[in-house]
């Protein structure tokens, strides 16, 4: 397991250049200390999106990510950034994607697969600094 700080992923946050956002969403429960992050960073209205599909072993919980409430805010005309820790297999990422179809939207995961990657070079799991 790679530990990575606050220190490490703040000072990758700045080597990245984000495109300008209004809004950054969180996948909840994982994505949201990293959205919490990338709102501070730049400076954007954080929301988080409730969606499950692990446990916290890391276990898939179901057999698809599973919507736990819809998204139900006004984000026409807004530059979003969807954020989640992880992002290996996409299914978690593609179904809040799903929620937020025709909307002007960019992904950004910790780890694994999305338009922003803060730590490409990292396949083995994460010890978060924000997991006990």
């Amino acid at each position: 397991m790679v530990p990575l700080s606050f220190k490490e992923i703040t000072k990758r946050l700045k080597t990245i250049d984000f495109p300008e956002v209004d809004v950054v969403i969180g996948i909840g429960s994982g994505g949201v200390p990293a959205a919490t992050m990338l709102a501070y960073h730049l400076d954007a209205e954080l929301l988080v999106m409730t969606l499950n599909y692990r446990d916290e072993k890391n276990n898939p919980r179901y057999t698809e990510p599973k919507v736990l409430e819809k998204a139900s805010w006004d984000l026409d005309g807004k530059r979003i950034l969807l954020v989640d820790d992880v992002s290996v297999s996409g299914k978690t990422m593609e179904a809040a994607l799903a929620q937020l179809k025709g909307l002007n939207v960019k992904t950004c995961a910790m780890k694994g697969k999305a338009e922003f990657v803060l730590f490409p070079e990292i396949k083995e799991c994460v010890k978060w600094p924000w997991k006990a």
